[in-house]
């Protein structure tokens, strides 16, 4: 009997090591997915090699009945995965502070986990045979249709070494050919003989880039990989692309993790947005593990952005990453023209009446962009109607009873709805505190944006005659499955001449006839206590500018209005002249004279219970015991701990939650705090009874 080392799903508070022993009739390779016995349970597991799991805790004495039990059987009909996976998932097990086993199962497919071999082996029989039903020609001698490559992108593809690892930072303004530039590299890799995987922040932007790769790709076979997938479609993709019949993988952050047997290329679209990060498990960075794969598989690395993170940016000014920019437009598109207006110097609403959705020189502009026969986009990112209802009498609000948050008017079904905990309950005829029926919504949501511009643009005529046509996209209206694509699709069509969303529409939407953008309400993102929240909002404008002028034939007319109360603000001028760059640079100046990313690195204990007392006594212990390891390890002058605070929503669906950070400018100083640290925190856990959940949050992408 052979032994093997194992990892299965155990939590790292388990005190277990990183895998278990098991015995074998057969020598097993490392990467073999198997079946084994977990006290009273079967669970799924793989074969591990022990160079390549994380340290092992302290070694204890068995007990006296100590047994190595066999495996139940291996799932021998699927390819071992791969060594370079192996060391993917080891790496994040330890940077993230979670168990080996715990990354390795959470990032197969969940079906995958369910089955035993004779199941598997099923699957495959069916998949190979629907391929083999559904196989397309060999692709044609004559490549299709390219469209003619600026010299910018000559440059770019020129820069980029496909035989070696070398991670490219793509810095392009919006509509200057990215894609293009990713088609051309996934061209290069596939003539290799190698497979290309291409993630995307969101799942809403997999289907328009699933369709430009199929059109250029027309003979190889692509699969997408992101949690809207049925298990059976995870599944199979996930399948085809280990067992290298997929060509070409898409996906979001979880693709960071799907094995390839042939990789030849890793791209990163719109590298900063925080969808790359994992708010739950292991919170890992896709982006950044994309890094570290491409140097494990020895494959190039394009992270590609008009507004790159701050933290990709200074890897690009220090040499670390290879800087290629791409500052024109395609075809001649020009960026548009910022226009801020200034709404102090707006006149008042008459007492009794709401505010203005649109200032006077906006609602100028976007009548004119409807005559010309364009179209218009408005973005507020806050959905509902209205965030709270207000009661006129006693001042009632519409609080959540389980968070620290308001519930916020729907009007389309009368509801208040909680955004994080979902307690929904209909709007009430009168106030639950006095009775009083004169109940007022405050503030203003897209679902109320797009009410008041409908009546701002009644009599308002497209060059046909027609009513000018709003419509709305945001996670209420695009819940139900395809509605999405229905709703972009109208919008290419020239079915809608303003278009009404939150951030979801200004990421990457290719809106050939958009000439105007306006940002309705950005100052709520101005002053938020979240450092990075000027970066951020930076980010969205930049992106939702750059959906204005796509098209070289409206571009003179593209034009991007701001409104708001602090025009003086240098993100704005920054922003008027699109200087990244120079936005880029201030930030970076203020972050290191704060001590901040990425000149500091940071993690994040997080604990939630129902009494707040609870999690702030937890989080003090805590402390106390990181201050102790600290001064053992002669760490203490390199750490910052700083005392526990609640977060800006400090209860959601009944616990409280509280936070405590901890600071190094040394990541090596801050991990070798971090390992045995995590190790002690499930004896504090059982000192502070009524902790629900605890958790380290390296890197953490908000505080």
């Amino acid at each position: 009997m052979q032994r093997l080392q194992i990892a299965v799903d155990t939590p790292a508070y388990a005190g277990l090591a990183p895998t278990l022993d098991y015995l074998s009739g057969t020598a097993l390779p490392a990467g073999t997915l198997v079946r084994v016995p977990l006290g009273r349970r079967d669970v799924p597991g793989v074969v591990w090699e022990d160079a390549e799991a994380a340290p092992p805790p302290a070694p204890q004495a068995p007990p006296a009945d100590y047994a190595v039990r066999p495996i139940t059987e291996a799932l021998a009909s699927l390819p071992p995965l791969p060594a370079a996976w192996r060391r993917l998932v080891a790496f994040c097990a330890r940077y993230y502070q979670r168990s080996l086993g715990e990354v390795a199962l959470s990032v197969l497919p969940p079906e995958l986990r369910k089955l035993d071999d004779a199941g598997l082996a099923k699957r495959l029989r069916l998949q190979d045979k629907r391929a083999a039903a559904s196989a397309r020609p060999a692709p044609a001698a004559e490549a299709p249709s390219r469209p003619p490559l600026t010299p910018e992108q000559q440059a770019v593809l020129g820069a980029v070494d496909m035989a070696g690892h070398a991670c490219h930072l793509l810095h392009g303004v919006t509509g200057s050919g990215k894609t293009e530039v990713y088609l051309r590299l996934a061209e290069a890799a596939l003539a290799a003989g190698r497979q290309a995987l291409v993630m995307v922040p969101e799942i809403n932007l997999t289907p328009q880039l699933e369709a430009r790769f199929a059109a250029r790709f027309p003979g190889r076979r692509l699969v997408s990989l992101h949690s809207a997938l049925t298990p059976a479609q995870r599944l199979a993709h996930w399948l085809a692309a280990h067992r290298g019949q997929a060509d070409i993988v898409l996906g979001t952050r979880l693709a960071v993790f799907c094995p390839l047997p042939r990789p030849g290329l890793i791209v990163v679209d719109e590298e900063h947005d925080p969808s790359y990060k994992q708010q739950d498990g292991a919170r890992y960075s896709a982006r950044d593990l994309a890094v570290y794969r491409g140097r494990l598989e020895q494959v190039p690395v394009v992270l590609g952005s008009a507004t790159p993170s701050l933290e990709t940016w200074q890897q690009a000014q220090v040499g670390r990453y290879r800087l290629l920019t791409m500052a024109d437009r395609v075809g001649q598109g020009a960026l548009p023209q910022v226009r801020v207006v200034d709404m102090r110097q707006q006149p008042r609403p008459v007492a009794g009446q709401p505010p203005r959705a649109l200032s006077a020189p906006l609602q100028a502009a976007l009548e004119a962009c409807i005559a010309r026969g364009e179209q218009a986009l408005l973005f507020l990112n806050r959905r509902g109607f209205a965030p709270v209802l207000q009661c006129t009498a006693c001042g009632w609000k519409s609080g959540c009873p389980h968070c620290s948050a308001w519930r916020v008017f729907h009007k389309l079904d009368r509801t208040l709805r909680c955004h994080h905990c979902a307690f929904t309950e209909r709007v009430p005829r009168a106030c639950p505190d006095c009775g009083n029926l004169d109940i007022l919504p405050l503030g203003r949501g897209t679902e109320k944006l797009e009410e008041q511009v409908g009546e701002l643009l009644q009599g308002v005529c497209r060059p046909d005659g027609a009513p000018a046509r709003v419509a709305r996209i945001d996670a209420d209206t695009t819940r139900h499955k395809g509605a999405l694509e229905h709703q972009l699709a109208a919008v290419h069509a020239g079915d809608v001449d303003v278009l009404v969303g939150t951030q979801m529409v200004t990421k990457g939407h290719d809106f050939r006839r958009v000439t105007l953008v306006a940002a309705v309400d950005p100052d709520g993102a101005l002053f938020t206590a979240d450092f990075r929240a000027p970066e951020r909002l930076f980010a969205t404008l930049m992106q939702a500018a750059g959906r204005a002028g796509r098209d070289a034939g409206v571009a003179r007319h593209a034009e991007m209005w701001i409104q708001t109360a602090n025009p003086e603000h240098p993100l704005f001028g920054a922003l008027r002249v699109h200087d990244y760059a120079r936005f880029a640079d201030s930030q970076l100046r203020e972050r290191e004279m704060a001590g901040l990313p990425p000149f500091a690195h940071l993690a994040l204990l997080r604990a939630e219970a129902r009494d707040a007392a609870v999690a702030e006594g937890f989080l003090r212990a805590a402390r106390e015991r990181a201050r102790a390891l600290a001064e053992d390890m002669g760490l203490a002058d390199s750490l910052t701990l700083y005392a526990p605070v609640p977060p800006h929503v400090a209860r959601v669906a009944g616990q409280e939650r509280r936070q405590m950070l901890v600071e190094s400018p040394s990541r090596a100083v801050l991990q070798r705090l971090l390992a045995p640290w995590s190790a002690e925190m499930p004896a504090l856990r059982q000192q502070h009874r009524g902790i629900v959940r605890w958790a380290v949050d390296v890197d953490p992408a908000s505080i």
